[in-house]
């Protein structure tokens, strides 16, 4: 029973949280302080409302999410032991989550303290921290706090460190300061950067009132100049402003910051000689210095500075790129040190089509000017009168008519028909009919407000999250193994009985009320079997975005009230009906077979979005024929569970339902069969969408990719079908433009169903896959991949941080096609203007070939 309760407290804690109730009850503040020459302490504070908890780095996986650091920028300084821990500590075992669990609790403040030993004062030290807070009703979904330290060495100087200190709460990000914004312009030949830096970045950059404040000293232009076939010379150029200076990249150390160039990417570069610097270089003691170093070397303002650097190119297939370190001072004052990064244009980076660009702020840009403009008007007409996604309303309506129908055969509302329509028709024949279609309409409205109170709560672009999110699918996993146990009969679920005691009290005044609650008191106690089910067909509608949960509450609680408005108006039609008995247990049981198939198709899709390869193909089609034969031998009478009845003679039906799963077994085993033409196995119609992408094996090898491609292009690589595809946009469209073909954009994720349906079902096709493979580049975006990307980005778009890939490309989907929905497809030309208008999920191989080829048609005849 507890178990039930903290699943059951998880489950309307996460997914159905009050509607427009918004908590904040932990706001956290950052703060640091010196300790020696080079050592701080990182202080993170959580001041915690009154009942609420926040839980210890230290605790348990196996319960809450424990308080974690996560430090993405820390180049300057380095950890310096474990983080401690001050509150009022509670430790022991946790009734919500029966594991030993640390928490701290509300009377003190919760204080985490990090040493770090800063070893470069110019960089900041950042990163996000992550909580979870419970009372002892409800928890909070995690969330990530971001935080960031601009240490100083302020021993001596009279100051603190506590202005550095920042605050933040779990709906507040805490402000994001760069200290040097970059406004790039890359080609082959020349690379521009200008930036602006210094303290007064930092502090002064968003007050027009005091533009002063911002210094831009220092323009620097980085090119390459070709001297020979393989030999090039690079050219660092720095326009000084008047009365300051740049320092040689020779000077020693001790005194000022020396110019220093950084090669990052260079396996394929071999230096040829020294660097050589040209400008006005003035050398000897330095008053701002002379404490520090005897001689300084530096370039004055009334020339440009220059440094060239001889190299040899012995693999241009391999990226050149690196960063320049710079200081710059005038008579009053020094600039802190800022890097320029640089990119020669080797390798797989793309020069004609710019993979990042920066705006003012520093925000990454993604929009594609040639997309934007043409995007609302095509250059063709392809596609332009398909109706995109007809089906899916249409199929979550009867998910969710599914669900219903199989509610009223279990044992906690087949017994209720009778009785109910039994009470609206002992009065008037016209009564009752009213009465019995008052009491179904009150069922519609009950569970279309549950839907529209998650709905409302969450919003179409959290559903589309929760659909993809490894967190939440492992979590409806265990949610779903939960609720095969219980329609196995090894626990009940319900409610608490307050809540049917004041409905029933509600239902006794007559009336309109009385029947409404009469309805609500049957939705109360019907839980044990309704709520999985329920719970069921919410999970499958969060891919339906705004609607999704409203359609399948609609078709549920209209499936569940039809019969008794229909036995209200027909009375004799209750003499029809099956009388109640063991048959219902079964009907359980085998629910709890099938919620226990729904449970690993979640399992695998955080296994798909996390790449980490335990739920394979040939691993989830092998449960899903497990399960099927369970089922037969189960209705064959091999297997008994708790509250199953002694079968003394099986019935035809039952009879007919086991073979029918001794089919559906025969049938999941042709999912092993090997298609001669894709040499992968072949996807059954039945699990398109549902099982993992075929390619997505242990056994079968994938197709070779051309070498030389890939060198070139890391992300070129086999997709489904084994079809040749970029999973890079940039490069995708760089060598489209290189042979000359359109480019086919997919946006797709590891856990679309329809994307799978598209690729199952339409793409094996052998004209379509020709098309695909031949004719066009096809380059595949995952939106909902967790690939860590190298460095974290800010949205120009929502001044979200982009921290994986599946962001990037969500980012990018949302910037230039003012969509957020999977699939999407789209034909643009090299060029990068749209050719077809896009094109969601429809079924129908014909229609698919029909729009690739006035695509292609279109490309060729200009």
């Amino acid at each position: 029973m507890k178990i039930f309760q903290s699943i059951v407290f998880l489950i309307f804690t996460l997914v159905l949280p009050a509607a427009g109730q918004i908590l904040e009850p932990v706001k956290w503040t950052f703060a640091s302080e010196q300790l020696s020459e080079t050592e701080h302490n990182l202080v993170f504070t959580a001041h915690i409302d009154d009942g609420w908890t926040v839980y210890s780095q230290f605790t348990s996986d196996d319960g809450p999410v424990p308080t974690l650091l996560t430090f993405e920028d820390i180049q300057g300084a380095e950890l310096n032991g474990k983080a401690t821990e001050k509150g009022h500590k509670k430790e022991g075992m946790d009734k919500l989550f029966e594991v030993n669990v640390i928490k701290f609790l509300s009377d003190e403040n919760f204080v985490i303290t990090q040493k770090v030993t800063v070893s470069d004062y110019s960089k900041p030290i950042a990163g996000y921290l992550t909580f979870m807070t419970c009372d002892n009703k409800a928890c909070l979904p995690p969330a990530d706090i971001d935080f960031s330290f601009n240490l100083k060495n302020t021993l001596g100087s009279g100051g603190s460190d506590e202005a550095n200190s920042t605050s933040a709460s779990s709906s507040i990000e805490t402000e994001q300061k760069e200290e040097s914004t970059k406004d790039a312009a890359l080609s082959e030949d020349k690379i521009t950067v200008s930036f602006a830096n210094g303290v007064a970045d930092q502090e002064e950059e968003q007050k027009d009132e005091k533009p002063s404040g911002i210094f831009q000293p220092v323009t620097w232009d980085i090119s390459k100049k070709q001297l020979s076939d393989d030999e090039y010379e690079l050219i660092f150029n720095a326009s000084i402003d008047e009365g300051w200076a740049v320092y040689s990249i020779y000077l020693e150390e001790g005194g000022p910051i020396p110019t220093s160039i950084t090669y990052e990417n260079a396996e394929g570069v071999e230096m040829i000689g020294k660097a050589i610097e040209e400008g006005h270089k003035k050398e000897g003691p330095d008053p701002m210095w002379k404490d520090d170093v005897d001689v300084v070397i530096k370039f004055l303002d009334d020339q440009d500075y220059t440094i060239k650097q001889k190299v040899k190119i012995t693999d241009p297939t391999k990226p050149f790129t690196g960063y320049l370190t710079f200081m710059t001072c005038d008579d009053k004052r020094c600039l802190n040190p800022t890097d320029v990064d640089f990119d020669f244009g080797f390798g797989s980076v793309v020069n004609d089509i710019a993979s990042i660009n920066f705006n003012a702020d520093g925000k990454i840009d993604q929009s594609r000017a040639p997309i934007v403009e043409t995007y609302d008007n095509p250059l063709s007409d392809c596609g332009k009168d398909e109706t995109k996604d007809s089906n899916s309303v249409l199929w979550l309506l009867i998910a969710g008519m599914l669900g219903g129908f199989a509610a009223l055969l279990t044992p906690c509302v087949f017994p209720m028909i009778p009785i109910t329509v039994s009470f609206f028709t002992k009065d008037t024949k016209r009564s009752g009919l009213m009465n019995g279609l008052i009491y179904g309409l009150s069922i519609i409205i009950i569970y279309v407000i549950l839907g529209l109170i998650i709905t409302v709560t969450l919003g179409p672009e959290a559903l589309q999250a929760l659909s993809t999110n490894w967190i939440a699918n492992t979590i409806f996993f265990l949610i779903f193994i939960f609720f095969a146990g219980s329609f196995f009969g090894y626990y009940e679920l319900t409610l608490p009985s307050s809540w049917t005691t004041k409905s029933d009290q509600m239902a006794d005044k007559g009336g309109l009320i009385g029947i409404f609650f009469m309805a609500a008191t049957l939705a109360l106690v019907s839980f044990s079997c309704t709520g999985p089910i329920v719970g069921s067909a919410l999970v499958a509608a969060a891919e339906g975005g705004f609607v999704g949960p409203l359609v399948v509450m609609f078709g549920f609680s209209f499936a569940l009230a039809l019969p008794f408005g229909l036995f209200a108006a027909f009375p004799a039609w209750l003499n029809s009906l099956p009388r109640s008995g063991g048959w219902m247990n079964s009907v359980k049981v085998v629910l709890g077979f099938l919620e226990l198939g729904f449970a690993f198709k979640f399992l695998s899709t955080a296994d798909l979005t996390q790449h980490w390869g335990i739920l394979k193909y040939e691993t989830f089609m092998f449960i899903l024929v497990a399960v099927s034969v369970s089922i037969a031998i189960y209705l064959f009478g091999f297997i008994k569970f708790p509250h199953d009845s002694p079968i003394k003679k099986l019935s035809m039906p039952r009879k007919l339902i086991a073979s029918s799963f001794v089919g559906l077994a025969i049938y999941l085993g042709f999912g092993f069969t090997i298609n001669k033409d894709t040499g992968i196995y072949n996807s059954l119609w039945l699990t398109s969408g549902f099982s993992p992408p075929v390619m997505y094996n242990m056994f079968l090898d994938k197709g070779e990719v051309d070498p030389e491609i890939k060198k070139r292009f890391p992300s070129f690589s086999k997709c489904a079908n084994n079809i040749d595809c970029f999973k890079d946009y940039y490069e995708g469209m760089a060598y489209a433009k290189e042979v000359g073909k359109p480019a086919f954009i997919d946006f797709t994720g590891h856990g679309c169903q329809n994307c799978r349906r598209t690729e199952d079902n339409i793409w094996v096709d052998d004209n379509v896959r020709a098309i695909l493979n031949d004719e066009v580049v096809l380059i595949s975006l995952y939106t909902d991949d967790r690939e860590p990307l190298e460095e974290t980005f800010i949205s120009a778009k929502d001044d979200k941080k982009i921290r994986n890939v599946g962001r990037k490309w969500a980012d990018f989907q949302v910037v230039n096609f003012d969509q957020n929905s999977q699939p999407l497809y789209i034909m643009v030309t090299p060029e990068e203007e749209v050719i077809t208008h896009p094109r969601g999920y429809e079924d129908g191989i014909k229609s698919y070939e029909t729009y690739l080829n006035c695509g292609l048609d279109y490309y060729q005849s200009k």
